[in-house]
């Protein structure tokens, strides 16, 4: 789940806990950990993002989406796992048919290729 959006939003989140090693100590997580992610070395995952909103209480619309507020009241965390789950599921499906595409496209090339074959055979 690269995304420059999410990545630049964990800097925000690392500035506001005062760096990355407070971050990592307040979620229980190794700093180089944290450095990977925002040095792209490592993919943003389920994983950190579930870490940020139930611990810190981020909200997973403005973490991964980057809409709505930034962190979410008390009242409102009881929806805060099945809001997680809902664009958990919405990525899935991206991903699935991002793949699907990918193979569409090496489809298409390779009968493209089978084309000049023969046009040129």
């Amino acid at each position: 789940m690269t995304d420059d959006a999410i990545v630049k939003r964990l800097k925000v989140i690392v500035n506001d806990h005062g760096g990355q090693l407070a971050l990592a100590n307040a979620i229980g997580v190794d700093q180089g950990f944290i450095s990977k992610v925002i040095n792209r070395k490592q993919e943003v995952s389920y994983y950190l993002i579930k870490k940020l909103c139930f611990q810190l209480k981020y909200s997973p619309e403005w973490l991964i989406l980057g809409t709505g507020d930034k962190k979410i009241d008390k009242p409102d965390s009881a929806k805060l796992i099945t809001e997680i789950q809902m664009l958990r599921t919405e990525v899935d499906i991206l991903h699935a048919r991002m793949r699907v595409f990918e193979l569409q496209l090496k489809e298409l090339q390779g009968n493209k290729d089978s084309e000049k074959q023969k046009a040129a055979g």
